[in-house]
């Protein structure tokens, strides 16, 4: 597998982050792009074993770090707290985009793919929907954890939030104090018809695959139910045993039989709708 890192600024003053995978040997046709979820990154968990068996299966992956995700120059820490703060939906929603185009155009690999896909997790699982909504050019969907909505705080919580100015989420994995400033909220509320993840879902039109996990405490996974109403083409697999992260902690050393079972069906699911992966395994 041949990696290459690259950055680009979406706008000035931010930057993104991100990798380049691709198999040894002719350059692949398909990529599939890889969207983490809040509190996440390209290198956190399971998203690095994951490229590699997208890779392995005759991909090209794209996998990046939103520009507010908190991560700086060093990958594995959460160092830029304020830029984390400063994070809206928009503005990710807008670097997905940005990412897509640079894959699309060629501009990212070796050659211009035939064909690409999203993969997306959590919270990058419904902002890979809203992309796929508004795209004809995406081949393949696979949603993992994904939210059917972004309203997730009490009237309490958005009543203290706009009075105070920030909040605070504790990390689930270290424990870290988050900050998260009433621009999330203020960016939501004046883009709630543009951000409606339910009603973009039903204007997808690529092959998409919903994974969830059945006791994913995290996402209820009655919003993959609901996700899966919104689009009766989409395909539903509720893992059996998953949490939100398929049984798996930032530091992967061997991925669980679950996610082992979703990353399976997501490279079937690949597999049947990437031509160029297929042209590759062919001929390569």
């Amino acid at each position: 597998m041949i990696r290459r890192r690259f950055l680009r600024e979406p706008r000035k003053g931010d930057i993104i982050r991100g990798d380049v995978l691709v198999p040894e040997g002719p350059p692949p046709r398909s990529a599939v792009i890889l969207v983490h979820d809040f509190e996440g990154s390209r290198n956190w968990s399971f998203f690095p074993w994951l490229a590699g068996r997208l890779v392995g299966a005759g991909h090209a992956v794209v996998s990046f770090d939103f520009s507010h995700n908190g991560i700086g120059a060093d990958p594995e820490c959460l160092t830029e707290l304020e830029r984390f703060g400063a994070n809206t939906l928009s503005l990710e929603l807008e670097e997905l985009r940005f990412i897509l185009t640079q894959v699309l155009d060629g501009d990212l690999l070796p050659t211009s793919p035939r064909e690409v896909g999203l993969l997306g997790h959590g919270r990058g699982g419904s902002q890979a929907v809203l992309a796929a909504s508004g795209e004809t050019r995406i081949a393949a969907l696979v949603t993992w954890a994904a939210f059917s909505h972004f309203d997730r705080w009490t009237a309490e919580t958005k009543a203290r939030w706009r009075r105070e100015r920030r909040i605070w989420v504790v990390h689930r994995e270290t424990g870290q104090q988050l900050p998260l400033d009433v621009t999330l909220l203020e960016d939501f509320e004046a883009r709630r018809e543009d951000l409606d993840v339910t009603a973009a879902a039903a204007r997808v039109r690529a092959p998409w695959l919903i994974v969830h996990g059945a006791d994913d405490m995290h996402v209820w996974s009655g919003e993959a139910r609901i996700l899966a109403r919104a689009n009766p083409r989409a395909r539903l697999y509720l893992a059996a045993d998953a949490d939100h992260t398929f049984q798996s902690g930032h530091l992967l050393e061997e991925p669980s039989i679950c996610l082992s079972a979703a990353a399976e069906r997501a490279v079937r699911h690949f597999d049947a709708h990437l031509g160029g992966a297929r042209l590759r395994q062919k001929h390569g």
